[in-house]
């Protein structure tokens, strides 16, 4: 009979009190946390290093970079809400860098 062990995610978890959000990547340095603890294996004294809020008023946010909201409502819409952060910047910011060329094309018509 083989043993798995479960390996903690490196999820990041925002803190409901004030907004900080703890990166496992990062650590934490005010409370010497190296980085690479994920936040289930931070000690049970660890509070929020800005508001001093318990661990137990954290919410999971998930990994860095991956998509935003509800897994829930990942399914729905037109695969917009499946788009990491950085996809829906780029296709705002694209869109709108199209639309100011396609305007700025407009002065060449004569």
């Amino acid at each position: 009979m083989s043993t798995q062990t479960i390996e903690p995610t490196l999820d990041r978890h925002e803190c409901q009190a004030c907004g900080y959000v703890y990166d496992p990547i990062k650590g934490d340095d005010k409370r010497d946390i190296p980085p690479g603890v994920a936040f289930d294996s931070l000690p049970e004294d660890w509070r929020c290093p800005v508001c001093g809020a318990r661990s137990s008023r954290f919410s999971n946010l998930g990994t860095d970079g991956s998509a935003s909201g509800f897994k829930e409502n990942l399914k729905y819409g037109f695969g917009v809400n499946s788009m990491t952060p950085d996809q829906k910047n780029l296709l705002i910011f694209g869109g709108l860098f199209l639309l100011f060329l396609f305007f700025i094309s407009l002065y060449g018509l004569q």
